[in-house]
């Protein structure tokens, strides 16, 4: 099975960059979108309003317009779908929503980001504890994939620049122990099982300074798997020829045997 997860920083305009050519020409099974800044009063608004038609479609929206939001399209029909994580407090944001097939669990998740000044930190490590527990009760149960905008270069090899941008927000290093702590708590980041040493790849640029023409980035979007899961693992990539926003999208590959 293919998973792809983009954060599209607003979905109607990376339409107009090509969002759904994209879709079409790579057909995956799963296309996780982070950051759709969209209602779901707005869906008309979008052109591909076709291509939604053929396919379900979950959406968790931000009570707040044009901020956040998340959205899962595929062909597959889940056994269940939940959004958020049944906290009140984490759960205004549209962040995340999970689907239950027979043999895993696909979340997809856009953590929020520590701000400049880091004056969301404290929120962003509420947070984190909060969403390392849900991970862990739903694969007590089944495995788990779970993909987004993490919002986190977790090492060095990570990003351009490590020594400029350490304590900025994604490079911080309490944001950097909590993906050491969920990872070590059972999950394998898919892209490094492949490359643990690749260097140079990212999947987010900033739109300023010509990042990404210098390729000055950071590696912040994520498919972390349950451990368990490693042998199903077939290829993890990062689509840095993609543009429509200044995130690019990321993949996942499965082997067969994962039951729907």
């Amino acid at each position: 099975m293919k998973f792809i997860s983009w954060n599209v920083n607003g979905l109607r305009a990376c339409e107009k960059k090509g969002f759904w050519d994209f879709y079409k020409k790579s057909a995956p099974d799963f296309l996780c979108l982070q950051e759709t800044k969209m209602q779901e009063s707005q869906l008309s608004e979008l052109t591909g309003e076709e291509e939604l038609s053929k396919v379900h479609m979950f959406m968790n929206s931000a009570e707040k317009k044009g901020y956040s939001g998340t959205m899962i399209l595929t062909s597959h029909e889940p056994l269940s779908v939940s959004y958020g994580m049944g906290i009140p407090e984490h759960d205004t944001e549209g962040r995340l929503i999970t689907l239950e097939y027979t043999d895993f669990y696909l979340v997809t998740c856009y953590t929020p980001n520590a701000q400049r000044e880091l004056t969301r930190l404290d929120y962003r490590m509420t947070w984190e504890d909060a969403f390392k527990n849900y991970l862990l009760s739903l694969d007590q149960k089944k495995p788990i994939i779970v993909c987004g905008d993490l919002n986190v270069a977790h090492e060095e090899i990570d990003l351009k620049n490590p020594k400029t941008n350490r304590g900025n927000a994604g490079f911080t290093d309490e944001e950097r122990g909590k993906m050491t702590d969920l990872l070590a708590a059972g999950f394998t980041d898919s892209f490094r099982y492949f490359y643990p040493d690749k260097e140079g790849i990212y999947s987010w640029w900033s739109y300023r300074f010509k990042a990404r023409e210098k390729n000055a980035g950071w590696r912040i979007d994520y498919f972390l798997t349950s451990q368990r899961l490693n042998d199903s693992l077939k290829n993890a990539d990062i689509l840095t020829e993609v543009y429509g926003s200044d995130h690019c999208p990321i993949l996942l590959e499965t082997k067969e045997g994962l039951s729907l």
